[in-house]
Formats: structure tokens, sequence, C-alpha cells
């Protein structure tokens, strides 16, 4: 990526993340949920950022979908892309981060350099990665967008666990099975781990 000698940061100009966490009353971290299509990160991510808001936190969910049509539009799904897009996405939470925010990202990251990537971006204590681990079959069962059907049939290229590999992380922060666990089941685990994370003293 080629290096532009005209820019000049000014960070240390402007109000820093820990005036804004004081204001807040919060400490902000990147909630990053990974797993299959289908898994169920998007209903556990907006269940929490529900649960925390109803406590008085100040959340912002960024999730794949909605992502990819603004600032990732121009994007498909190679590796190479796959790879631009968590980039931007870690980019944009470390700016939420530095406001202050608690960020709630919804991303099949599927490779662990891609969630590696992600984490030195946004920062290892600032980075909780939460493993919505469910079997690939509960997950194809689920698909109510019919997904993966067109994957098989070949109608959809480079999709995560057809012709496109998921590596599952081995030492997540929180890992939920949600073909065992039901969203508040979930959202409760979750929690118990969050909480005192996010809390400000």
């Amino acid at each position: 990526m080629a290096k532009h000698n005209d820019i000049h940061p000014v960070f240390s100009q402007i109000l820093n993340r820990s005036d804004k966490e004081k204001l807040l009353n919060q400490h902000a971290r990147v909630i990053w949920l990974t797993g299959f299509s289908g898994s169920g990160k998007t209903s556990i991510a907006r269940n929490i950022e529900m649960e925390l808001n109803k406590r008085g936190y100040l959340t912002q969910i960024l999730d794949g979908d909605n992502v990819r049509t603004g600032i990732n539009n121009d994007l498909g799904f190679t590796e190479k892309d796959r790879f631009e897009n968590i980039r931007r996405i870690s980019e944009v939470s470390k700016l939420f981060l530095d406001c202050g925010i608690i960020c709630i990202n919804s991303f099949i990251s599927p490779t662990k350099n891609i969630r590696q990537m992600a984490m030195s971006i946004i920062g290892k204590k600032n980075f909780i990665e939460v493993y919505i681990n469910a079997p690939i079959e509960v997950c194809e069962k689920r698909d109510t967008k019919g997904l993966y059907q067109k994957a098989r049939e070949g109608k959809i290229k480079n999709f995560t666990g057809i012709d496109s590999p998921y590596q599952a992380p081995e030492q997540a922060y929180i890992e939920l099975k949600t073909d065992e666990l039901s969203i508040e089941e979930s959202v409760a685990k979750s929690l118990k781990v969050i909480l005192p994370i996010i809390e400000y003293k």
C-alpha cells in the first residue's frame, strides 16, 4: 500500500478516549462475533445491544450485510476482498473505540489470519472475540435466504463452509453453542463476561 508523505495525523491535539469514556461512563471495547452464516451472529448482536442499551451503555453494531451495502460495497468475496473488508471494519471499529463507544461486530471473518489482523488493528485488550459455534448442518437448516442451496448449486462462489474454508477460533473469549443455547441464554452468557469489562470504575 502506498505511503503518503503529505498526511500529518493530529491525534495528540484532540480529546482522547479516556475523556470520552468518562463522559459516557463506560469502557469501550469491540465485541467481535464470528461464525458461519446462519449461526445466529446477527440475532445475538442485536440482543446484546438491546440489553446493554437498557443498562445505559452507548453501542454501535457493525454487521456484514449492512457494511457491504455501504463502505465496502466495492468488495467481493475473494480471499483478498475478505481481508480488505475486515481491515476496513477494524479501522472503523477503532474510531468508535476512540469515541468511547462499545462496538458490536457481526462478521463471518472465516480465517485465523483475518481475525488476528483485526485484533492487531483494534488492540488485544480491546478485542472480545465471541465464537458463535453452530454446526454447518444446523446453519443450513436455518437458512431462510437459501444461500447455502445457491452455494451448493454453484450460483454463489466462495461461500464459507461450502467452497471456502472456516477456521474456528481455538481460544475465543466467549463460545456460544447456538445449537444448544437459545438466543436469551447466549446473550445472558455473553453479558456475564462483557459487563464487568465495560463497567466504568
